[in-house]
């Protein structure tokens, strides 16, 4: 590798040359600001010319441009690793100035030094062959002739506008002095030898180059890590052929996600869960183990092209919510799998199965190592799934499952070959990861604020329990359908005698209980009218929901009980266990628990929510707490304490680390804050852990309080940032629960 200081000009104008950006890397992107700033520049370098004051004429350094060789016969094309926007500009900039121009021979003069080459093997002898979604737009362009709308064009608008407006503020200013301007712009080329042993690998210099731009998606980082490994004849072919029509036109905004669950798969492990909308330091590890696994199981890059396209397909089924497409021959069998795949993923919105899911379908759809998973016995786990779920999700429980879950991929061959039933997988786990048994279930059931307190499956499984009982298929996802409170929300005269004398307390009791709700399509048409008028609307009722209320002649606590205790029946019938699991202890009563998480853990802010911290463990320090407010200051104390961290970048980034910047304040602030609202001095205390008006704590101006009014959830949350901020190793932090 060797690097160059080099004009812009001299870049675009080498002998022979012809440009490749990979076209698979981030379309042209320049907006109307950075595209004014660019001329601005341009501008100051031609004042500075024009100034006969000046002596030393001004230069500017336009950033750094990556190239790597590629020999063809006399010709040599340069495939640009990184700087494609600054190239790009700066030929835009020049087409304008081209077409503005009168005089013929300056316009020929911008076309065949900037824009084309004889020796170019792209399309009409173009230079530089831009990504292809920029292609034609640009191509148009450099040819005199109309472009397509959008950002390519818009940005050659913005700049004839430019030029002609400078024409009439300043005159002086021709078209030589334009073609000086580019010549005084300087960039850095970084060469890259293309030789293998010299180790300058294009994907290593592009990810180090763009560390500190915009944050690249996994779904960037393993495109280039695969393509920018090829010649630029095979990426091409590549990209366009097989890539972006197979998998990113197919998985668009979810590209990332499914690379993270195919490795989940693939490894049979749980991975950190990775994001696209902020910078995440998970990605990073995510990638690098994506590249160890492709290294260490594919001969070639294009390998592992073919394995991933062959799990495209199966991810859509998992990942969109309404499936059009026929996937199985028997119409029964397809609808009913892709009504599974909804309920799991869509209305449940079970995250932490579709790895593992995934691989149910590659042994249901190809079959691996000669098993392969019958349609029958897919639909047997889908729905030991969708029960083992929703009977969790009525308990409340969710926690542990993004990270146990993944551990089954390694029996998905003994389910292929019927030695294990999925029941018992998911019955042989902790206790934190039990499936509920009937007699669970009922209690929660009794008891629960079903209408709020399940809010988010409660029409699901109105709706699932509807279809069991009539084996019809009910549309519960359909706004018009709604959930009925029979006795209803506010008591009316009629509903309070109706109740009798205990109606308040009944009302208190019962009214979210599933033993007074029904599904309906009236929406809430029924209100609170007299029990008589439900009855008649709920004639029309096409649901069978209405005969458990137009059958009685009464709505009291007996009759909301015996409503419950079918429901309850309805629900254990809809959501079934065999016989023997029915009372049993579904968890292997052998196994423990761990007792202790990181705060960078998928479920961290769930796991503190439902439990007790009896330790802080940093870098094998302990430190005993018993409050969640006691993990974060003694946190906080630790890193203050300690020279390796930077304490104070914690304290000038509190809006981004916590979305408040008085988290870690002052009493000088602090008391200008109580001058305001007196109340806040109760949320602080010091390191020492006293509130402001102890006796023991010496109210100096510098003194610190650490903001202590927050959730258990909320101080993990606070912890992982920091770490994050400060780059402290993963496995550096435990919390030990009681």
């Amino acid at each position: 590798m060797k690097t160059e200081s080099h004009s812009i000009n001299d870049v675009l104008t080498k002998n022979a040359t012809s440009f490749f950006i990979p076209p698979f890397q981030r379309a042209y992107a320049w907006g109307k600001a950075e595209i004014e700033r660019y001329f601005s520049d341009i501008i100051r370098i031609i004042k500075s010319e024009l100034n006969p004051k000046e002596h030393d004429k001004l230069e500017h350094f336009f950033g750094t441009i990556v190239i790597k060789a590629e020999e063809e016969g006399f010709a040599s094309k340069s495939v640009v690793v990184d700087g494609q926007q600054r190239l790009t500009t700066t030929l835009l900039f020049l087409i304008a100035l081209r077409d503005i121009e009168d005089e013929t021979t300056l316009k020929q003069k911008i076309t065949g030094l900037y824009l084309k080459n004889d020796a170019s093997d792209f399309e009409d002898k173009i230079k530089l062959k831009q990504v292809t979604k920029d292609w034609d737009a640009y191509k148009a362009l450099v040819n005199g002739q109309e472009s397509s709308a959008g950002i390519i064009k818009t940005a050659y608008q913005i700049f004839t506008k430019l030029i002609n407006n400078t024409k009439t503020t300043n005159p002086d200013i021709g078209f030589e002095h334009y073609i000086l301007a580019i010549k005084r712009m300087n960039v850095a080329v970084i060469f890259l030898d293309e030789r293998p042993h010299k180790g300058e690998d294009p994907q290593i210099i592009f990810e180090t180059l763009n560390s500190l731009g915009k944050a690249l998606t996994l779904a960037d980082l393993v495109r280039n890590f695969i393509l920018l490994s090829l010649d630029s004849e095979t990426q091409s072919f590549l990209y366009e052929k097989e890539w972006q029509p197979r998998i990113e036109a197919q998985l668009n905004e979810d590209a990332s996600k499914f690379y993270r669950d195919y490795l989940q798969y693939k490894t049979k492990s749980w991975i950190k869960v990775v994001s696209d909308t902020r910078s995440d330091s998970n990605t990073k590890e995510v990638y690098q183990r994506l590249k160890e696994f492709v290294n260490e199981n594919f001969k070639k890059h294009e390998d592992f092209v073919d394995d991933i396209i062959r799990f495209v397909p199966w991810y859509k089924w998992i990942i969109t919510e309404t499936v059009n497409d026929t996937l199985y021959p028997d119409a029964t069998k397809d609808k009913e799998i892709k009504e599974l795949l909804r309920n799991i993923f869509h209305d449940i919105k079970a995250e932490a199965f579709k790895p593992f899911v995934l691989g149910l379908l590659e042994y249901n759809q190809q079959g691996v190592d000669e098993l392969r998973l019958s349609d029958d016995k897919l639909i047997e786990i889908l729905k030991s799934i969708r029960t083992y779920l929703i009977r969790r999700r009525t308990l409340g429980l969710a926690q542990g499952e993004n990270k146990n879950i993944a551990s089954l991929i390694n029996r998905i061959c003994d389910l292929s070959n019927s030695t294990v039933s999925m029941i018992e997988l998911l019955s042989s786990m902790f206790f934190k990861m039990r499936i509920p048994n009937d007699n669970e279930v009922s209690e929660q059931l009794k008891t629960i604020n079903f209408y709020e307190g399940v809010k988010k499956y409660s029409k699901f499984i109105l709706g699932k329990i509807e279809e069991n009982n009539t084996k019809v298929a009910v549309d519960f996802r359909n706004p018009k359908i709604s959930i009925e409170h029979i006795m209803p929300q506010t008591l009316s005269n009629f509903w309070k005698d109706e109740l009798g004398e205990d109606s308040e307390n009944i009302h208190k009791q019962y009214l979210h209980n599933i033993g007074n709700l029904i599904l309906t399509e009236f929406n809430g048409e029924i209100g609170n009218k007299p029990f008589a008028d439900k009855q008649d609307k709920l004639n029309k009722s096409s649901l069978n929901f209405r005969l458990a209320v137009t059958s009685r002649t009464s709505w009291n606590e007996t009759d909301i009980k015996n409503h419950q205790k079918n429901m309850i029946s309805w629900f254990l019938d809809t959501f079934p266990l065999p016989e023997n699991y029915k009372t049993a202890d579904n968890w292997n009563t052998r196994s423990v628990e761990k007792s202790n998480f990181s705060p960078l853990d998928d479920e961290a802010g769930e796991i503190a929510e439902g439990n007790k911290p009896l330790k802080l463990i940093i870098n094998s320090e302990s430190i005993a707490v018993t409050t969640w407010q006691d993990v974060f200051i003694e946190f906080l104390k630790w890193i203050k304490k300690n020279s390796d961290y930077d304490y104070e970048s914690i304290l000038l980034n509190q809006e981004k680390l916590f979305g408040n910047e008085y988290i870690v304040i002052k009493w000088k602030n602090l008391k200008s804050l109580m001058e305001e609202h007196t109340k806040k001095g109760k949320f602080y205390k010091t390191f020492e852990g006293n509130l402001w008006n102890s006796k023991t704590t010496v109210l100096e101006d510098g003194l610190e309080f650490i903001h202590i009014n927050a959730s258990a959830k909320s101080f993990v949350s606070r912890i992982a940032n920091i770490i994050n901020l400060l780059g402290m190793p993963d496995n550096s932090i435990e919390i030990v629960l009681k």
